[in-house]
């Protein structure tokens, strides 16, 4: 990440300041303002394969959930909002002009050469500040991996899944790691 602005600013703010832009997708860390890198065709395709990985899941089970990939903040606190690569909120529906996810569930980021340490780090503790947050999901394309935070009582534990199923319940999702890593082809 590298800064693009000094002043502090708090989330209501830099959600009028980031629709302001004519480009880009940016975060907002602590009161300053992030541009997100560019992101390499494998990193796109990666998250509209996770997207499609949970929207299938929700389908099959009938959550009243709904999966969205880029675009949709999430609000750590009033001076933090990230914008993860896939998310699914529960509960009522989004409204359509909502900028937020507002009962995140499960949040999935694909680490990139320059988020890899944020978002095993800052973002991990973060996200599960929030109570409605109860799977984090952090995919390595480059290890074929995804390591699954979840919350567990009043613990987060994490599992290493490189094949098989993934169970994300709440809310009863089950995804194979197949949909969201394909097989590297021998």
């Amino acid at each position: 990440m590298s800064a693009t602005a000094q002043r502090r600013i708090n989330a209501a703010e830099f959600l009028a300041w980031a629709q302001s832009q004519e480009k880009g997708r940016y975060e907002l860390f602590r009161g300053e303002t992030f541009a997100m890198a560019p992101e390499r065709a494998e990193h796109v395709a990666a998250k509209a394969r996770i997207w499609r990985a949970l929207a299938d899941a929700i389908t099959r089970v009938g959550a009243p959930c709904e999966a969205f990939v880029d675009g949709l903040g999430v609000k750590i606190d009033d001076h933090t909002v990230y914008e993860p690569d896939a998310l699914v909120n529960c509960g009522d529906p989004v409204p359509a002009d909502s900028l937020l996810a507002p009962m995140p569930v499960v949040i999935v980021e694909v680490i990139s050469p320059t988020s890899r340490s944020f978002d095993k780090n800052s973002k991990l503790s973060d996200y599960f500040r929030l109570a409605s947050v109860k799977h984090y999901l952090v995919i390595d394309l480059s290890r074929r991996l995804i390591l699954h935070y979840r919350r567990q009582a009043d613990q987060i534990v994490v599992g290493i899944v490189k094949e098989g199923r993934m169970t994300l319940d709440p809310p009863g999702l089950d995804v194979a790691v197949d949909e969201i890593i394909p097989e590297i082809p021998a």
